[in-house]
């Protein structure tokens, strides 16, 4: 479904971001794991074109990303609060979103059902701008608005950060079922490894820009990943 080819980033000759090669097939929960400055929205940045690349391409389901925005018509994505339109309401907002997936709002309306309880009686009717919901309730209104109109990929950047244990639950049963039932390619990039050791069956983690692991989720993955990162604060 996506395949990263060659892609490296500088910035004023210093280069952030080297990975040779990844190829995410269909339906695959793809996890990207690492410390601050690793490269992760970097790459999720290339991936959504938001940024260029110094070198080489990205394709999502054959389409050069960076040379056509037909690929934007099956992904959804959320990175963070600028995706949203702060001056609207969550519902004005999930009803232009709907739009510009041909859903008109008894669409919307019908699919935000199936959230309540991620919502939990806090994003929807409360009759505030996106603006003045707490970051937790942002996020939660920009997660949904990513899964509007059945994309067949889904990219999200630090999902359960500001989230609350409760929500982070549901999120990840939310995040599995995209993968496992409905054969969504999931992407999802994190700083706690618990949680996207649990949803992922496969995590790359980068390091300096580079891709130091490659792992198929395992009962073990976890203690690898703690392992790695504990060896970073003590070498010795």
């Amino acid at each position: 479904m996506i395949t990263i080819n060659n892609i490296s980033k500088k910035y004023r000759g210093v280069e952030v971001l080297n990975v040779p090669n990844i190829d995410i097939p269909t339906g695959q929960s793809f996890g990207l794991v690492g410390n601050n400055g690793a490269g992760k929205t970097t790459l999720f940045n290339i991936l959504l074109d938001l940024i260029r690349p110094t070198t080489g391409k990205i394709t999502n389901n054959n389409i050069v990303v960076n040379a056509s925005e037909e690929w934007k018509t099956f992904t959804g994505s959320f990175i963070d609060e600028s995706f949203l339109i702060t001056y609207l309401t969550p519902e004005e907002y999930f009803d232009f979103i709907g739009d510009l997936r041909g859903m008109n709002k008894a669409d919307v309306k019908s699919f935000l059902s199936q959230f309540e309880e991620f919502f939990n009686g806090e994003v929807i009717g409360k009759k505030k701008f996106l603006r003045d919901l707490s970051k937790g309730n942002q996020k939660k209104a920009g997660i949904v608005a990513a899964l509007i109109g059945n994309p067949e990929v889904i990219i999200l950047d630090e999902p359960f950060a500001n989230l609350d244990p409760t929500t982070q639950i549901r999120l990840k049963q939310i995040i599995k079922n995209l993968a496992e039932k409905q054969g969504i390619t999931v992407l999802v990039s994190s700083h706690d490894l618990m949680h996207v050791t649990d949803v992922c069956e496969r995590i790359v983690v980068l390091e300096k820009g580079h891709v130091i692991k490659d792992i198929q989720t395992s009962q073990a993955t976890l203690k690898e990943l703690e392992a790695h990162f504990g060896a970073t604060i003590n070498p010795e």
